[in-house]
């Protein structure tokens, strides 16, 4: 489902683009349909007044506005990331929900273009389902997670859910190539965790008018680190879109490709020089093998 949030973010509308962009790649796959979150899963990440409020369109969207769109695409983006979630934890690899809008929602408040935050729905509906016992978010949007770290210091979930963003240590061209050496050392935070959830942000592109301080191929290489490290570990991965504002979206979505060509890379080019193909990889589901 898309909603046109008719403001400044295009997070409403890139999941579609996104996806029809991936299509275009010369990478073979087949799209799953998501299972939408219910109003439960929402709760254990969220005050339910907060949930009631929002489902209701009684009080205004991370968009500031209170379009009813909106509120009934919400179970369907937190949803595909929780399914991304769930197939990357079957397949032991990779997997990813082609939609953003999470990390500013926090647990009784929303913003910055974020209404739930579907990480968190995400990791505590996998957490009280006992599919794992500990969880890596891995944010390398160009702003902190504000909200994900309210979630996890209300619900003292601080054991069970590893948060790391780069945003005080770096965020400045200066601190480029510092980043990028620090990435295998950043991921061997997550080695005790059961699923590592990535915010494979674009908004820290230097163009980009809310970030500026990585290049096109500095983000790419990013992007492939965070994969080759995670597979290294035998961490599985669930990645999702995040930021990206430059004007027109191709510019956006062409670094949402370049993630892709490196996810791509990393866990189905390797494995099939390898003549080991993974049993299944995700977008929202698994590539159709039998049409490479």
């Amino acid at each position: 489902m898309q909603a046109n949030s008719g403001g400044f973010s295009p997070s409403a509308s890139k999941p579609a683009k996104a996806l029809e962009s991936w299509q275009s790649l010369p990478i073979s796959m087949r799209v799953v349909k998501p299972d939408l979150v219910k109003r439960a899963d929402f709760e254990r990440a969220h005050h339910p007044d907060f949930v009631d409020g929002i489902l209701s369109c009684e009080l205004p969207n991370g968009f500031r506005n209170y379009d009813s769109a909106v509120a009934d695409s919400l179970p369907w983006t937190s949803g595909a990331m929780l399914s991304a979630a769930k197939e990357a934890i079957a397949n032991r690899r990779i997997a990813v929900a082609p939609v953003s809008g999470f990390h500013h929602a926090g647990y009784r408040r929303n913003g910055g273009f974020c209404t739930f935050n579907g990480l968190m729905v995400t990791a505590q509906a996998l957490l009280s389902k006992g599919l794992i016992h500990r969880v890596g978010i891995l944010d390398f949007d160009q702003h902190w997670g504000d909200g994900t770290q309210d979630i996890i210091d209300r619900l003292e979930l601080g054991e069970t859910v590893i948060h790391y963003s780069p945003t005080e240590e770096f965020s400045e061209a200066a601190k480029a190539q510092a980043f990028l050496d620090a990435i295998p050392q950043i991921v061997q935070k997550f080695v005790d965790c059961d699923l590592v959830l990535y915010q494979a942000g674009a908004d820290p592109h230097i163009d980009d008018p809310l970030g500026g301080w990585l290049t096109t191929p500095e983000l790419a290489q990013r992007d492939h680190l965070v994969f080759a490290c995670a597979k290294v570990l035998g961490i599985p991965v669930a990645w999702n879109l995040a930021g990206g504002y430059q004007t027109p979206i191709r510019l956006v979505l062409d670094i949402h490709d370049n993630t892709m060509r490196a996810c791509h890379a990393v866990y189905v080019d390797a494995a099939d020089k390898m003549g080991q193909l993974p049993r299944s990889w995700s977008r929202w589901g698994e590539p159709d093998w039998g049409k490479k």
